[in-house]
């Protein structure tokens, strides 16, 4: 291996989802870029992976572009993981992907593990057409993402930690309404890994009644005809009545 990105999906949280083909690109790299050095150096240390690692997140991913760049044009092969998951997908790993495609340098991804897929399939919900949304914004924007997704018709998949969960299930109660029908999946993979099924409303009750634990994939159903139909009937009357004043 030689003048090559890879990146590298890692578990999710059962280790025995690592792939072999995983394992042996990180054997055989000359180093690895890590979002968080001392979560995945439990991960090499299960699989006997004794490659150098450098730390690669989002406070100084912008700063290591250039060097890593240099390095790769040099001969070197750089392995990128994310402390779970697929790099590049909610972590970081896009903007060395985009400098090295500037570069014109080799780039492969492994294909593994990533929290959003298993949580869509065993909503329930339809997954032939959906929008991942990732973690909303905290604050600036935030409102104004909402009010654009309220009319999205497809299924649409988000992240959330669980601090922020009641906040972003409110926010779904009074954006898309309390019977939007909702799929929420904490700690996939892990012992204590859940689904819940149900609206916005019977939901947010839940996690109300029980305090939430856990990294969480929240799977909301789209407008359905009958929704976008309403809200045609309501803009047509509202239309009228503007013109007639």
């Amino acid at each position: 291996m030689a003048g090559k990105l890879y990146l590298v999906p890692t578990p999710i949280g059962n280790l025995q989802d690592m792939t072999f083909r995983a394992v042996e690109v990180l054997h055989q790299a000359d180093l690895i870029l890590a979002e968080d050095t001392r979560t995945s150096a439990k991960l090499c240390q299960h699989f006997d992976i004794k490659t150098p690692m450098k730390s690669h997140h989002m406070h100084n991913e912008h700063k290591m572009l250039q060097g890593v760049v240099t390095q790769i044009q040099s001969g070197a092969s750089v392995a990128v993981i994310s402390d779970a998951g697929t790099p590049g997908i909610s972590d970081p790993g896009f903007l060395l992907v985009r400098a090295a495609l500037g570069e014109g340098l080799d780039i492969e991804c492994l294909p593994g593990a990533t929290a959003f897929v298993p949580a869509l399939v065993i909503s329930g919900l339809p997954c032939d057409r959906f929008v991942f949304e990732g973690f909303l914004p905290v604050k600036k924007g935030r409102q104004t993402r909402l009010a654009e997704l309220a009319q999205e018709s497809r299924t649409m998949v988000f992240y959330e930690s669980p601090h922020k969960l009641l906040k972003t299930l409110t926010d779904f109660c009074t954006v898309f309404g309390p019977d939007r029908p909702l799929s929420v999946s904490r700690e996939l993979s892990k012992l204590h890994e859940e689904t819940l099924r149900g609206n916005c409303q019977s939901i947010l009750q839940h996690f109300t009644q029980q305090a939430p634990r856990g990294e969480f994939v929240l799977v909301l159903g789209g407008l359905s005809k009958q929704e976008a139909k309403e809200i045609g009937r309501n803009q047509k009357k509202k239309d009228r009545s503007q013109t007639e004043e």
